[in-house]
């Protein structure tokens, strides 16, 4: 049988601190997006856009920049994603920024609760998004997502899935991170993430990092990718909201995408902050594009 893809655009930036990421889930689809899924041999069904309030455009409230926007936009997030999972398909969410990370993973984990699964979430990022309202600098939410899955936010951002908290932190590994806030740091340490940042790929290699990232995972696992697309070095990849030099190469990324390949366990995927205000011809959505063929499947040969 073919695996069924689902595609669903969340077009909004609620959660970030610039504007246009709103448009990634469009720039996505006119750089071929479905087409090339389709190319892999897959069934893809594009579930079109979900809706939510606009963006207001508002300062802070006790740390939180629209707080009650971003909890119902993740709302519809969850319920599309744990509906996408519930018949056996695979949800590929088109972001956006990263705040609807916390949907997506809410309706991921909670799907592994109902079906007995163990949960792998790598989050291929350059930030740790692992802010608080007591730490943030900003107040964007899109700096919260993975605090807020691991318990550590507003109740309504952490009840999103009816467990709390939605995941375990030993369940995430981050990769190819670089910048990170000074509360931000101490905090990812308390907690203590598992993090390949950018460092640790400078000395061991992509290829080290991503063995690590994936070991354990097996038959029983659901491994959910949530892909931020300024994981990628802006030389490669301008077209995001907080561009941070020194990402991984496009042949870094290619290898990383290529080794989740490899394991067939790729259960569900985000593809975030993509902003096509700051990209060039659309050149950041061709190369996010290209990287998640490699992840469906794409490669050079024939491998054993």
């Amino acid at each position: 049988m073919k695996q069924t893809v689902s595609v669903i655009g969340a077009p909004t930036d609620i959660g970030a601190g610039s504007r246009g990421a709103s448009m990634g889930p469009e720039a996505l689809r006119v750089a071929n997006l479905i087409p090339v899924l389709r190319k892999q041999g897959l069934e893809v069904l594009d579930r079109g856009n979900l809706s939510g309030p606009t963006n207001p455009w508002l300062a802070p409230v006790g740390g939180y920049r629209h707080l009650r926007e971003v909890a119902t936009w993740n709302l519809a997030v969850h319920d599309a994603v744990h509906a996408e999972l519930a018949l056996g398909n695979l949800p590929v969410l088109l972001g956006g920024d990263h705040c609807l990370g916390i949907g997506s993973i809410s309706a991921v984990a909670r799907h592994c609760r109902e079906t007995n699964k163990k949960l792998r979430i790598l989050w291929l990022d350059a930030h740790a998004d692992f802010n608080t309202n007591i730490l943030t600098p900003s107040g964007n939410i899109h700096g919260m997502p993975v605090a807020c899955l691991c318990g550590h936010g507003p109740k309504e951002l952490i009840e999103i899935g009816g467990h709390v908290p939605a995941i375990n932190p030993k369940w995430i590994r981050q990769i190819g991170i670089r910048s990170v806030d000074e509360g931000e740091k101490r905090f990812v340490h308390e907690i203590g993430l598992e993090v390949f940042d950018m460092r640790y790929i400078d000395e061991m290699g992509m290829r080290a990092a991503m063995e690590l990232a994936l070991a354990l995972v097996d038959v029983n696992t659901h491994l959910h990718v949530s892909f931020d697309v300024d994981f990628l070095d802006p030389d490669i990849a301008p077209g995001v909201g907080t561009t941070v030099r020194g990402g991984p190469t496009y042949r870094e990324a290619q290898l990383c995408m290529e080794m989740i390949a490899d394991t067939g366990r790729l259960a569900s995927l985000d593809v975030m902050e993509l902003n096509p205000a700051l990209d060039v011809r659309n050149r950041t959505a061709e190369v996010a594009v290209d990287l998640i063929e490699s992840l469906f499947g794409k490669s050079t040969l024939m491998r054993k």
